[in-house]
């Protein structure tokens, strides 16, 4: 047995479907019993699982947990085989340390202001209103991922980057190709072949036919003297797009169902809409679409939790999991729309912190406001044993949401 196969057959809990189905499950086992531990991931990869609040903030801020693994890594420290294409994608921000991270950093942050996401109020709010007209001149059962969340939130970060709201399809096919964790290696290299492509051909448009988007900004992009490369480029699309629709498509599904299961937190936001913006932070922080921050390593040995993780280990950042933490949010598995819900980890923390948490914060708040508004009757069509959570430990989203609108 190789040093590889000893270090898995070591850890004994399996990110498997159970996990898929339950995160909050073993969460709450492993913050009692053994908050800093080896797990195994679908794919076979060994990793740190960090599980308590205050471990997990205190690492998402800590320069020797890394996230530029080109720089520090050697194929021999993955324990798996990465696709060449897939990792060129993902050489993007979220997976770079500075100075790197806070120049591409710098380029990009000037679309996310409070203020620039502000001025996008009207056009969230007149494409949601169109889409509530759609669901209310249908049937009165719908699915609404597909009518709603998905079309709101792809829609929005197309507009904003510059990428025609068309191929939208394409879009999800390839980002849950990516994400899952039941597909194959050659699924998930045609996915990130096929974006690859993609962004290859929009970016060489945008250079002949600039536009007022995001992406012809970035290819004019001079900072200091510094410019985007073409890699850096293709891998910020990548980024912005995956991370920009399937976090909120997952906010809206997830907390609409949180809602929808606590009829009296429902019953006081539809009493009070002064709650949104903290019915939002709260849903944030109960239903986020993450279970865990993107992975990290060590760059030397860290204690965490008292647990000292040796160098090169991987480290996956519970921070669903430290959203939960009674220790740090009394009565943590209850739904409280009117909660001090201060310092939760839904954004993550530190230097990668979201930079898309002003735009994700106005359209939680436009798009929970005006369906709830619009639909008071809304109620679930199916009972919530039968829905089902898709195959990924990054990603907690529902397959799909039906509901019934009156």
């Amino acid at each position: 047995m190789t040093h590889a196969a000893q270090e898995r057959a070591a850890a004994t809990e399996r990110l498997d479907d159970s996990f898929f189905q339950d995160p909050q499950g073993l969460f709450a086992r492993l913050r009692t019993a053994a908050p800093v531990t080896p797990v195994v991931t679908t794919e076979g990869m060994r990793v740190w699982l960090v599980t308590r609040y205050e471990d997990v903030r205190a690492a998402l801020a800590d320069p020797r947990v890394a996230k530029d693994w080109v720089t520090h890594m050697t194929p021999e420290d993955f324990d798996i085989n990465v696709d060449p294409v897939q990792a060129y994608l993902d050489q993007h921000m979220l997976n770079l340390d500075p100075p790197d991270h806070t120049r591409l950093r710098r380029l990009v942050v000037k679309a996310f202001t409070p203020r620039r996401v502000a001025g996008l109020r009207p056009r969230i709010a007149a494409v949601t209103e169109s889409l509530l007209d759609a669901m209310a001149a249908g049937p009165r059962e719908t699915e609404l991922i597909e009518a709603f969340a998905f079309p709101l939130s792809v829609t929005v970060i197309c507009e904003l980057i510059g990428i025609p709201a068309d191929d939208r399809a394409s879009f999800r096919a390839w980002s849950e190709t990516l994400l899952s964790a039941r597909g194959t290696r050659t699924e998930s290299r045609a996915a990130a072949v096929a974006m690859y492509e993609y962004f290859t051909r929009l970016v060489a448009e945008r250079r002949e036919q600039p536009a007022d988007d995001l992406l012809s900004a970035l290819i004019a992009a001079r900072d200091a003297g510094d410019s985007l490369s073409e890699h850096e480029l293709l891998s910020m699309m990548f980024l912005l797009l995956v991370a920009g629709h399937e976090t909120m498509l997952n906010l809206i599904a997830n907390g609409c169902l949180a809602l929808l299961t606590h009829p009296g937190e429902l019953k006081r936001l539809r009493d009070d809409p002064a709650l949104l913006p903290s019915a939002v932070e709260e849903l944030l922080r109960y239903a986020n679409p993450l279970n865990h921050a993107t992975e990290r390593f060590t760059l030397e040995p860290v204690t965490i939790g008292g647990v000292t993780v040796p160098a090169k280990e991987w480290v996956m950042l519970a921070s669903a999991s430290a959203n939960w933490d009674p220790e740090r949010f009394p009565d943590a598995d209850r739904l409280d729309v009117g909660r001090d819900r201060s310092g939760h980890l839904g954004f993550g923390h530190g230097i990668h912190y979201c930079l898309g948490a002003p735009l994700a914060r106005l359209e939680g708040e436009i798009a929970f406001g005006a369906l709830l508004g619009r639909f008071p009757a809304l109620r679930l069509a199916r009972p919530v044993s039968a829905l089902r959570w898709r195959p990924s430990s990054l990603i907690h989203g529902l397959e799909e949401l039906p509901v019934r609108l009156a």
